[in-house]
């Protein structure tokens, strides 16, 4: 049986079916048992659901902020 670390390192592969028939009925039974791991699964589902609902093009504003973000981390270096 699957690991809760090693359910996690797998639970994007698994969400987006992309293991085998073996992973995936392993992934299964730990969720079977694991409520810890269910609530993850469900909760990283929900993050899938609401990053495919965000607009598509760019927002200027957050382009800005992300940029300045990104050069006040170089600087800190």
């Amino acid at each position: 049986m699957l690991s809760c670390k090693e359910l996690v390192a797998r639970s994007s592969d698994f969400l987006d079916s992309q293991l085998s028939f073996r992973e995936r009925l392993a992934v299964r039974s730990h969720l079977a048992m694991c409520r810890h791991c269910r609530r993850f699964i469900r909760q990283m589902r929900v993050t899938q659901r609401v990053l495919r609902a965000l607009p598509e093009a760019a927002i200027p504003e957050l382009e800005a902020l992300a940029a300045r973000l990104a050069e006040q981390r170089r600087l800190q270096r």
